[in-house]
Order: C-alpha cells, then structure tokens, then sequence
C-alpha cells in the first residue's frame, strides 16, 4: 500500500470514528430535553477525537500548546452561545446562527494573534463565564417540543465534524499547535443543534439546549486547562485520559445538583 493511500484511509476512519462520537450526542441531545441535552453537548464529542488524532501525530509538547490555544477559544464559544440565544429568540436561522459564528471567528481571529499563557487563559474564561451565565439563566426553563428526523439530518452532522477533523488532521503539521488547538475547538456540537433544531422547533427552544449548557461549557475549559498540564506532566494519553474524567464527572455533578434541586422544589 502506497504512503498517500494509507494517509486518506487512516484519516477517513479517522473522520468516521469522529462523525460517529457527535452523531450519537445529537441524537441524545433532541431526545432528552434541553438540560441533559446540554449536558451531552458539552462534553468532548468533537473536540476529543481531533485531540486523539493529534496526539497520534504529534508529541505531548504539541498538545500542551494546542491546549493553551483551545483554552480562550472556550471563552469564544460562549459568546457565540449568547449570540444566537439572544438572537433566536426574535429572527431566522440565518441571521441568528450567521451572527454568532461570525462573533466565533472574529473572537478566534484576535485569540491567534496572541500567545496564551495558563492563567490568561483561565482569565479569560472566568471573565466570559462571569458575564454569560448570568445573561443566559433567563433563557433556560423552555419546553422541547417534539423533534421529528428528517433524512439529511445524520450526514449533515456527520459531515460536519468529519470535515473539521479532516482539516485538523491534514493542517496540523504545517499551521502548528496554536492554530490546530483553535480549529480543534470550533464548535461543531453547537452549530449542528441550531442548524437542525432551530427550522423544526423554533429559535426559543433551540436556545434553551444553548442556555443550559454554559456551566457544562465552563467544566470543559477546566478539562482543556487540565489536559494541558497533565499532558506536560504525565504524556498524551493520561493527558487526555484525566480532561475526559474531568469533563464527565463536572457535568455528573450539574445533572446531579440540578436533580436535587428539582426534588427540593416540587
């Protein structure tokens, strides 16, 4: 076998691998409401595998600079998050999800241009964090209407985060760990729940799986900052292995607080 033909075959189970991870959080995302919806979205689904088929390529050092560019572009996504809540709750699919991926990139746009230390990192993210969550806690309590698949569904999700594989995979040795960690990062979970949910159910509670899922956004920059430093610390594969635990047990503990504040109330 060829080395071009072993490169597309092992990038295309790459890509297959990938699409599978986020198709199966889609799924769980529209049937099980917007807070456990949310829960699932913030976990690692797409952002994991291109972390994994990084630290297949490329050494521990690479994967703690990516790391470190992954974590202020956390700090983006919420604010594309606000964005189209806000938006979707008055206007169309394409101004509400356009503007927000527009603020995505702009906010990406000026994270590159700057090296990014742990704790501006981790500033950024308390600042943005510190200012969202408060702006979102009204948009949260919204009925999920019943969703209905349509055909083009799966191979638009599964498209989507195969591409963005495809693109962290195939640039990586040449743009470096700063730009893979950005691109690694954008938001694929998210803009596939508003580009399927919002023409089906509405802007509103499209915006509610948004809404819901600042906090668990806020435990996956902990996990990115965690995968940095136990990457340097520990390699690859305890790196990424303690950022998936730390994503899985914060948003245990949100579905389990949130369960005992339900119990409490009624």
């Amino acid at each position: 076998m060829s080395l071009d033909l072993h490169f597309i075959l092992f990038l295309l189970l790459r890509m297959a691998i990938a699409a599978a991870f986020v198709v199966s959080a889609s799924v769980i995302t529209e049937r099980a409401g917007p807070v456990i919806g949310a829960l699932v979205a913030t976990l690692p689904v797409s952002a994991g595998p291109s972390y994994v088929f990084l630290a297949i390529d490329h050494d521990a050092a690479f994967i703690a600079q990516g790391a470190l560019s992954s974590l202020p572009v956390n700090a983006a996504t919420i604010f594309m998050g606000l964005t189209y809540v806000v938006l979707a709750q008055r206007h169309s699919l394409v101004l509400s999800v356009g503007s927000a991926v527009a603020v995505w990139v702009v906010l990406a746009s000026i994270i590159r241009q700057f090296e990014w230390p742990l704790t501006a990192g981790l500033a950024a993210n308390l600042i943005a964090f510190g200012i969202c969550i408060p702006l979102l806690s009204g948009y949260r309590h919204v009925k999920m209407p019943l969703v209905t698949r349509r055909w083009y569904d799966i191979p638009m999700r599964a498209s989507l985060v195969a591409t963005l594989v495809a693109i962290v995979v195939s640039t990586s040795g040449w743009v470096g760990p700063r730009i893979s960690g950005i691109i690694a990062l954008y938001p694929v979970v998210f803009s596939s729940i508003m580009l399927i949910l919002h023409p089906r159910i509405g802007g509103p509670p499209t915006a509610a799986v948004l809404a819901n899922s600042a906090w668990g956004l806020l435990g996956f920059g902990m996990a990115i900052a965690v995968l940095h430093v136990a990457v340097v610390e520990f390699g690859s594969v305890v790196g990424l292995s303690l950022a998936l635990a730390t994503c899985v047990v914060w948003n245990l503990t949100l579905w389990w607080f949130g369960r005992r504040r339900s119990r409490i109330e009624a």
